[in-house]
């Protein structure tokens, strides 16, 4: 698992910093990548990447803002372009079924896959969607228009056979292993009675990827981001502009860092800069969200963060 950051800026693009997109690559896991916002420009992003627009099965938008949706109808039609032949599901605020149908059919783009549209009322706070394994919760943020924050939950992986401790036991391999794997209780040709259950080693915890997009602060970050390996925070915002936040719907740094203590994330990755912060200005917010939770990292452009799994 790991997230690909194509656009990291806040508002319109900039030399170094494109408006918001990032990718969740979940190759490993289910061969799939999902997008969170499609700015402008993602898809030139996307090529400057390894991605593949076919890998693409669900784009989950925080809100209908301009510089989290204009790069989406032409990073469709490229899609359909390049292969993609597969449904597709866009997750978001009402209206984003009309902007980009309305997109398309006036382009007269046609596209060779389905779209299924999952248009959230503006109070949903719920699951959205579930899968083999992985479940993805919503809840609204504090946005001057409907916005929502997005929790990716992998499921536990099972635990391991423990073949170490077979051996051990003088348990010959074969069929018996199989069984024993699903937990089956096995009686042995000397007669031995085996307890599969007792075989299995323990789960391995499922990650878990907050993702929160533009926001004041509010505590519907804190609950989507509990205990999150990965929380992602806007930070348009820095040190001693909570005015300037409030007043523009936005958070700063140190606001998203106390998200993340207060939630008991793992690691807090800050996005959405604005372009007044540039070179060393953004590494002064950095260091600056460091001081209330040190495990924060402001992101740039294809930036690339592996989520690993928990230690037990």
């Amino acid at each position: 698992m790991q997230i690909e950051f194509l656009g990291t800026g806040a508002g319109s693009p900039g030399k170094f910093r494109n408006v918001s997109s990032l990718a969740l690559r979940l190759l490993d896991e289910i061969n799939s990548v999902w997008l969170f916002d499609v700015g402008e420009g993602t898809q030139h992003q996307i090529l400057r990447s390894t991605i593949r627009p076919r890998k693409i099965e669900k784009i989950f938008i925080s809100h209908l803002h301009g510089d989290h949706i204009f790069g989406l109808p032409g990073l469709l039609s490229s899609r359909s372009f390049q292969g993609g032949n597969t449904p597709l599901d866009i997750y978001g605020p009402k209206g984003i079924k009309e902007y980009v149908n309305v997109s398309l059919k006036i382009s007269e783009s046609r596209l060779s896959y389905k779209i299924n549209f999952h248009e959230l009322p503006k109070d949903t706070d719920s699951k959205i969607f579930e899968g083999k394994k992985f479940t993805v919760y919503a809840a609204p943020l504090d946005h001057r228009i409907t916005s929502f924050g997005y929790r990716v939950v992998e499921h536990d992986h099972p635990g391991e056979l423990m073949v170490e401790k077979l051996t051990q036991l003088h348990i010959p391999s074969g069929p018996v292993y199989g069984k024993l794997k699903m937990g089956q209780t096995v009686k042995l040709a000397d007669g031995r009675v085996i307890d599969g259950k007792e075989m299995i080693g323990r789960a391995q915890p499922g990650r878990i990827v907050t993702i929160i997009g533009d926001t004041r602060k509010t505590d519907n970050a804190v609950k989507l981001a509990e205990h999150a390996d990965a929380l992602v925070h806007e930070s348009t915002f820095g040190k001693g502009e909570n005015k300037l936040a409030k007043n523009y719907y936005h958070s700063t740094n140190m606001q998203a860092a106390q998200i993340a203590k207060q939630a008991g994330a793992k690691m807090l990755l800050l996005n959405h800069i604005s372009a007044r912060y540039t070179g060393k200005m953004a590494h002064e917010l950095e260091k600056q969200a460091q001081t209330v939770f040190p495990n924060t990292k402001v992101v740039k452009d294809f930036d690339v963060i592996e989520i690993p799994f928990k230690k037990h």
